[in-house]
């Protein structure tokens, strides 16, 4: 079901990872910017409510298109608002101009979610971690909280 976030301008996209699923995070990754050219990234971490600490950089273009490769393999993913179908305690949330996808989407169409394919579930682990390890690879300047 799709969400009620208005999408991006034309080639702009949204990458969000937060650990854990459920709950404030501990830890986000954010990456934003256009399809074909760099993006800026955010790490932050948190110590409850509050950010303890943020870092940022850039993603090379080559790796943004990388990244776009991977996550538009999301669509028609199955997700649920509550449950934590992929077992990584991650939620991924993707936005672009053709796709807003969350796995904390209220999805009714996903059937029986406790059965998601072993395949699926790698998917979504190879993606979550790379998104992840952009942020560690390329969020590396201080930034102020």
């Amino acid at each position: 079901m799709p969400r009620d976030i208005a999408p991006p301008p034309s080639d702009e996209f949204e990458v969000i990872f937060s650990r854990p699923f459920d709950g404030p995070p501990t830890h986000t990754v954010e990456v934003i910017g256009e399809i074909n050219r760099s993006a800026s990234i955010k790490v932050s971490q948190y110590n409850g409510h509050h950010k303890s600490s943020e870092k940022t950089g850039d993603v090379p273009k080559d790796d943004v298109q990388e990244l776009m490769s991977l996550i538009t393999t999301l669509r028609g993913f199955p997700s649920h608002d509550t449950k934590d179908v992929y077992g990584f305690d991650v939620k991924l949330d993707f936005n672009t101009m053709e796709i807003q996808w969350s796995n904390k989407d209220d999805d009714p169409a996903a059937g029986d979610i406790s059965e998601i394919a072993g395949e699926q579930k790698d998917d979504f682990k190879r993606i979550a971690d790379s998104v992840e390890a952009l942020g560690r690879t390329f969020a590396k300047k201080d930034s102020q909280i």
